[in-house]
């Protein structure tokens, strides 16, 4: 068979791209029997994996003798729920919430269940001093049970673990925080589409056993912790009592919606021609919110926008970009609107400084008091900067609002994040796939002033909110720099 050139030279670029085509590296290491029979004969390479190894190889050589984390001679006990199917209700006395709320520092309820559950209901509520820890879909989450979630109702996909000695909570959750321990929590997992792990996966992990002393001293730092961010929750509760009563706002539920004809079933209502603004959607003149406007002016001194530059000096939308990510260390920290609720962001990425410089200065650095609002996907999270905060960088799916001083940043903060500021916010969404709102949207939000004395009152207890956050943060990070240089890296 003769081969044209045609033919020829097919073959060729083949051989080029075979030649050329990259060969992917594979991560592999020996295992011996011995590790497979002590780690109840799992035969996942995940179990095995390097970072994994790595991560116990530290803890062998580290000063103190190591324990078990759970089981007869471990630390702690630890146990999670049976699956149940839940029967959602628009209200009832189970307000339920989800185990990624676990880091939320104020966390609302995500629905509400019936008493008709096929579950025992009582035991899927949380106790104070129990550590929370995430046991499927994201792996190894962990917070405290402190005032704040005690006695909640968390659905099955949470470990509940309960420390055999007081002084080992703050540690045990100190340790788990740590880049070791979430390793180690994270080589346990299975499944091929959504990861799990069991309560007795916690049985081989080794944990290092210091000096009581020592964590005492680590378990005081974070229990502070949880009490100053029970304390600042307490602030803003207050502040939006204070708010609700001057004026004199009832509960959201009782805004009633007037509809243009009751005899059908449909809602249905009226807008006039002046009342539009160029918006045709029935989502944008929701009668709530024509409700909630009408009542706040007949109570408030007075109703203005965010755009008044009473209230605000600058509202950012950021452009979207291409992001170049680098190492940990050497960029700029970078988070989205899913961690808005948090403490401490989870899942932190690192922008590089070199390439998004100007970005970052311009529209992406975030100040201290500063209002975030998310704009894309979930509308209407609002969080009010911390100091730790403070020239970290979110995403572009977060509205900035830069207020006009601190003495209306934080009453700016209790409005929006109340239920009435909500419902307020979300009348601008729109987008047929992805709900979005954008600046222009932000600066027409409407905003109620009242007394001066009580205003700055609120505003008083929203910036003491925030300052013991931060508090609460730096509390949180001593202790784990003590677990690292004193426990796990102590030769």
């Amino acid at each position: 068979m003769v081969e044209t050139n045609k033919d020829a030279i097919a073959r060729k670029i083949s051989e080029v791209e075979i030649i050329d085509m990259p060969q992917e590296e594979l991560n592999w290491g020996s295992v011996s029997l011995s590790e497979v029979l002590n780690s109840d004969t799992r035969l996942e390479a995940s179990v095995y994996n390097i970072e994994g190894r790595h991560a116990r190889e530290i803890l062998k050589k580290c000063k103190w003798e190591l324990s078990s984390f759970c089981g007869d001679n471990g630390l702690a006990t630890a146990y999670h729920r049976p699956r149940f199917k839940r029967i959602w209700v628009e209200k009832s006395p189970f307000p339920i919430y989800q185990p990624s709320q676990i880091l939320e520092v104020y966390p609302k309820p995500s629905g509400y269940i019936s008493e008709a559950t096929k579950t025992d209901i009582e035991e899927l509520r949380v106790k104070k001093g129990q550590i929370l820890l995430t046991c499927s879909g994201t792996i190894g989450s962990c917070s405290i049970v402190s005032k704040t979630l005690d006695n909640k109702i968390f659905s099955h996909d949470l470990i509940r673990i309960d420390c055999k000695d007081e002084i080992d909570i703050g540690y045990v959750y100190a340790f788990l925080k740590t880049k070791i321990g979430n390793t180690l929590i994270n080589t346990n997992n299975y499944g091929a589409v959504v990861s799990h792990i069991e309560p007795e996966h916690l049985n081989n992990i080794p944990i290092p056993n210091p000096p009581s002393m020592l964590k005492k001293q680590i378990h005081e730092l974070v229990m502070k912790s949880y009490e100053l961010r029970d304390e600042s929750n307490e602030l803003l509760d207050k502040a939006e009592e204070l708010m609700v009563n001057e004026l004199r706002l009832p509960p959201i539920d009782d805004f009633k919606p007037e509809y243009f004809d009751t005899s059908s079933n449909l809602k249905n209502y009226s807008v006039k021609f002046s009342e539009l603004s160029n918006r045709f959607e029935a989502s944008f003149h929701v009668p709530i919110v024509k409700s909630i406007i009408n009542h706040l002016k007949s109570h408030a001194e007075e109703v203005t926008t965010i755009g008044d530059e009473r209230i605000s000096k600058k509202i950012i939308l950021p452009g979207r970009f291409k992001r170049v990510y680098v190492e940990e260390g050497q960029g700029t920290v970078f988070f989205g609107g899913k961690q808005i609720y948090e403490l401490d962001p989870s899942n932190k990425k690192y922008l590089s400084t070199r390439h998004h410089k100007n970005r970052i200065q311009k529209e992406l650095r975030l100040i201290e008091n500063m209002v975030l609002i998310t704009c894309s996907g979930t509308i209407g999270k609002t969080a009010l900067v911390p100091k730790h905060w403070e020239n970290w960088t979110m995403n572009q799916h977060v509205i900035r609002i830069i207020p006009s001083s601190d003495s209306i940043a934080g009453y700016l903060y209790v409005f929006l994040s109340s239920p009435y500021g909500y419902e307020l916010i979300k009348r601008f969404t729109y987008g047929s796939v992805v709900d979005e709102i954008d600046d222009n949207h932000v600066s027409q939000i409407e905003i109620p002033l009242i007394n001066r004395g009580i205003q700055d009152e609120i505003n008083r207890l929203a910036l003491e909110a925030n300052k013991l956050r931060y508090e609460a943060y730096k509390l949180e990070q001593q202790a784990l720099i003590i677990v690292n240089e004193e426990v796990i890296h102590k030769r």
